[in-house]
Parts: C-alpha cells; structure tokens; sequence
C-alpha cells in the first residue's frame, strides 16, 4: 500500500514543472504548472497576480534552445513548445503596442506599457531625436524619484542615471533642466502617461525589429507597429505600408515576402532574407498576428493563413486572441476600483550615496557594457540580455546578422547610440511611403521593391532618372542606390512560380496514386485474405460490403481471369 502512494506522488510530481516569469520591471514569478497545461493557464496566472484586466495587449516570450524568440502560444501545451527540460524561463512583455495609451481604461494597464517603452528606449528600440531624448529622460525621472530636490539631488545627479544605452553630458543636462523646470509637480501617473504620449509620436513606437537583409544583401530591420509594416535601414524608415495596404504576408524558407496594393492600382512586392527558416516563420506568424489584431473589426473574421500557396507544403496558422476593437470596447466595461500599483524606484547607473531611490528597478538592468563608439548611420548597440528583441541598428553588408559595422570616434551628440541630432534627422524625411513609379504603364505582375533610404527630392529625382539610366538619382555619400526591378526582369519570378506550380501538381497526382494504392490494398486483405481480424470480419458482414462483393467485385474479378487466360493462351500461341 505505502508503495503504491510512494509511487502515485512519484508520477504526480513527473507531471509537473517549474516555471519562472520575468515580470516588466523585473521582479519574477514562479509557480508550478502541470506538464500539459496550455499557455492559456499560464498566463492568466499572471494577469491575476498583477491585478491586470487589460490583458489583451501583454504576451509571454521565450528562447528555445537554438536562440530562436518566439511568443508563447496560448492555445498550445507550455511543454511541447518549450522545446528544452524544466524549469522553464519566459518573459511577460508588451505584445501589441496600444495605438493610443491615454485610451487605456486602468492606470495599470499603462504602467506596465510605460516600463516596456521605457525598456524600449534603454535597449535601443525607440529612437529619437536629442530634444525628444531629454524629455522623455526628464519624463521617466519625474515618474521615478519625484520633483527635484535640491538636498537630494546634488548638481550631476541626472548623470547617474541610465536612460539610453549611451548618451553625452550636453543630453545630461538639458534633462535635468528640464526636470528641474518643466516637471514640477507632476503625479507618477502624469508623468507616464505623458511619457508615452510624447514616445507615441515617434516613428519606432511599438517597433519589435527583426533583423533581414533585401535583395541586394543590405542590412534592415522589419517590424510591425499598430499602424502597419515598416522597413528600418540604419536610423531611417524607408518603407511604411499601412495595415489595410497589407494583402499577404508569406515566407518560403528563408525568404520573406510581403504583398500590398497602394492607390487601389499599384501592386508590390517586397522581398527580403531572415537569417534562419525559424526567425522567417517567426517574423511570418508576428506579421499575421499584429496584421489581425490591428487591422480586423472582430475576433470571428479571423481565418487560418497559410505560409505558402503549395499544395501540401508550408505551413499553416491562425491568430487566437481579441482584436484591438474588441479590447477596447471590453476596457470600456471595466467597473472597479482603481488596483494599487507598486512602483519601483530608479537607482543610479553609478555609485551617487546622496541619493536616496527605493528598490532597483531591472526594467533598465545594470549591464557590464565594453566601450563602444558607434555611427548614427550604425544605429545602435545590441544588447545581449534584452528579452524583447533587436535594438534597431544596421550591419555590415558582409558580415553576419549581429556583428557591427566597425567602431567610428564618437565627436557629437549625432553619434551617440539612440539618440539622433536635430541636425541630422527629422521624421518628415523618414516617415516616407514605399517608393512607387509614377511613370510606366502598370502590368499585371507585381514589382519587387527594395531600397537604401533616400529624402524625398532624391526619392523623386531617383524615379525620374531610373527610366533612362536604369539606377536609382544621388544619394548622400556611403549608401547604395535603391534597386528597383520592374516587369521585365519579373519574368523569372514568373517562370519559378510556374516551376512551383508544377511541381505541385506533381506532388498532388503523387499522393493520389498513393491514395488509390492504398485503397486497392485494402479491398484485396477484405475480399482475398484469410485474415480474421476484427476490423476486417465487422466490414465483411455488412450487407453493403456483400452486395459489392457478388454484384461487382466478383463479375470483375471473373472478367480479368477470362483476360488473363487469353493473354496467356495468345502468347503461348506465338
């Protein structure tokens, strides 16, 4: 009997497993899960243990053995996606950045969106310019240690703090000005929402960039925003395509593609290279994903996407969760009173004893960092334990994913790491539309796209020039003109989709023949073998099974004896 229990809580505890959430501000959560629990469980633990209601926005990443990212699927078992033995380590982070953080019903809601921009803005994500930079530094200082105070905060004090992952003494003061100024009296909560207000503005708000590289084996980043599909190369946006410009998002591979119609007429095609077939079907299920929840006006007009449009090739899934209409009108219904929120305190980047912070708030971790001087056009420095994503920053044409272009002296604020002079940069040359033809008439096929960044008179000047010389106008001093391939050469993509096409078919009368073999298989073990088999003995005995049998099978059978009789006979003839 005591065996028998030993070995009962034996296998009881084989059926669990340990698993540990890195919250946002960097706290973790652990609890034990059973081995077949779905994502679902998981993550409503947390909600719970957050006192969280507006949960739709939120997602749990993690890093399977190969280092690949991925999102927690919730409709999933937590132990087959893991991929690895517990205990498991994930992360709750933003997954769908909401398009406007002051329509957030709960104060909560936006803390928790407030520490994941915040995280953004130290690792690199959100990039801005210098004046942007100071504010939303001063924003975050307001929020975290209060109005200034002369006693506590001695001249210096906002260069003790770490808001980007690198930034200069001018920047340093020009924050605490404005703290000192602007900020006085501001509640935590103003503060926050303030903050995202002014980081919503900002071209990379919501950005979660995948590395790639276009047709021409350029660095570039894609990412998703609540706004639609944009295309980074160095600190630039270069393509924007808004949701309901989307039509298809697919991969093959390696290879990304991504299918929009402009002006109701206009079809393109942009390709580009993810490092990995997982990072690509990666990228693939967090386009559909983002694409669903921005773009449809409600959960049911969701439908199951396929990677490919080959037969029995690709592969093949299907957004479960709300959309963002639906979440709001849902938050709208929300009656309760306001949850406490426990906010965590900055603490220096380095030693400041006169300063007094509450405890360490890991949303912005003290990281052992090598001394790096980088160029604007380089974007910015990764950092190894983010467990977002890629900081936004460009790569060497022939290097890998991840190594950086070189190390340029770092003269100016124009060179710091996510932080971008007002001199040389503005977002109305940034913020620029997937360049288009205005000329030529438009064929059927679609045109593939790809380009380096251009302002807008070199976008225009480019496209007037590319019909008699067949490149791309002056660019500024170090970039590649944009390649752009019209209908002509888009006749070898035709001849591989044909060769694909093929293929298909072959593969599919293939798997008929199969089909058809296998069926002819079994009606010879039910109508020829001795086998008494269950299976086999139920079908034989039902009526329908003996009329084909007598009135069919059998004058077949009798017909390709008779056959075979005189076929034998013809030959023995001869």
């Amino acid at each position: 009997m005591l065996s028998r229990l030993m070995s009962s809580s034996v296998r009881s505890l084989d059926r669990e497993c340990n698993c540990t959430v890195r919250l946002l501000d960097d706290s973790e959560y652990t609890c034990t899960i059973q081995r077949d629990a779905k994502g679902q469980y998981l993550f409503d633990l947390i909600c719970h243990h957050l006192n969280l209601l507006e949960k739709d926005y939120f997602g749990i990443r993690y890093v399977d053995p190969d280092k690949q990212r991925h999102w927690l699927e919730f409709t999933k078992s937590i132990a087959k996606q893991m991929k690895s033995q517990p205990p498991f380590t994930m992360c709750l982070r933003v997954k769908f950045y909401p398009p406007d953080p002051a329509a957030l019903k709960e104060e909560i809601t936006r803390y928790l969106v407030f520490l994941q921009v915040k995280r953004d803005l130290y690792h690199g994500r959100l990039l801005c310019k210098t004046s942007d930079a100071a504010l939303l530094a001063a924003y975050i200082l307001q929020a975290e240690i209060g109005d200034y105070d002369p006693g506590k905060h001695p001249e210096g004090y906002s260069s003790k703090f770490q808001f980007f992952p690198k930034h200069s003494e001018k920047l340093e003061r020009r924050i605490a000005e404005i703290h000192k100024t602007e900020l006085i009296g501001q509640t935590p909560e103003t503060s926050e929402l303030n903050f995202l207000q002014k980081a919503q503005t900002l071209e990379t708000y919501g950005v979660d960039p995948h590395p790639c590289k276009d047709v021409s084996g350029n660095p570039a980043f894609l990412a998703f925003t609540p706004f639609g599909f944009t295309v980074l190369q160095g600190n630039r946006r270069v393509h924007f395509l808004k949701w309901e410009e989307v039509t298809k998002l697919k991969f093959e591979a390696k290879t990304f593609h991504i299918y929009a119609t402009q002006n109701e007429d206009r079809k393109i095609i942009l390709t580009y290279f993810a490092p990995t077939p997982e990072a690509c079907k990666h990228l693939w299920k967090c386009g559909v994903e983002n694409q669903a929840f921005y773009k449809l006006e409600k959960s049911s007009q969701v439908r199951t996407v396929s990677s490919s449009n080959l037969f029995f090739k690709g592969s093949r899934f299907r957004y479960s969760g709300k959309v963002a209409k639906e979440v709001m009108e849902q938050s709208a219904r929300i009656k309760r009173d306001p949850p406490e929120i426990h906010r965590a305190g900055m603490v220096p980047s380095r030693s400041c004893p006169s300063i007094t912070h509450g405890p360490r708030l890991t949303s912005v971790p003290r990281t052992r960092r090598r001394a790096v001087h980088i160029s604007i056009m380089e974007g910015l420095e990764s950092l190894r334990d983010s467990a977002h994503s890629t900081p936004v920053r460009s790569v060497s044409h022939g290097d890998s994913f991840m190594s950086s272009r070189g190390h340029l002296e770092d003269r100016s604020e124009a060179s710091t790491s996510g932080v971008i002079s007002d001199e040389t940069y503005s977002p109305s040359d940034s913020v620029l539309p997937t360049p288009v033809a205005e000329h030529g008439v438009e064929l059927p096929s679609a045109r593939h796209l790809n380009g380096a960044p251009c302002s807008i008179d070199e976008e225009k000047e480019s496209e007037a020039r590319a019909l008699k010389e067949g490149q791309a106008g002056e660019f500024r001093p170090g970039r590649k003109a944009p390649r752009v391939v019209r209908s002509r050469p888009s006749q070898g993509a035709d001849v591989e989709d044909l060769n694909k096409f093929i293929l298909s078919v072959l593969r599919l009368f293939l798997v008929t023949i199969g089909l058809l073999f296998a069926l002819l298989l079994l009606l010879i073990m039910l109508t020829e073998s001795d086998l008494d088999i269950a299976f086999l003995r139920d079908i034989r005995k039902t009526p329908e099974f003996q009329q084909f049998h007598f009135e069919y099978f059998c004058p077949l059978r009798r017909w390709f004896a008779c056959k075979l009789r005189w076929m034998g006979g013809f030959l023995v003839s001869k």
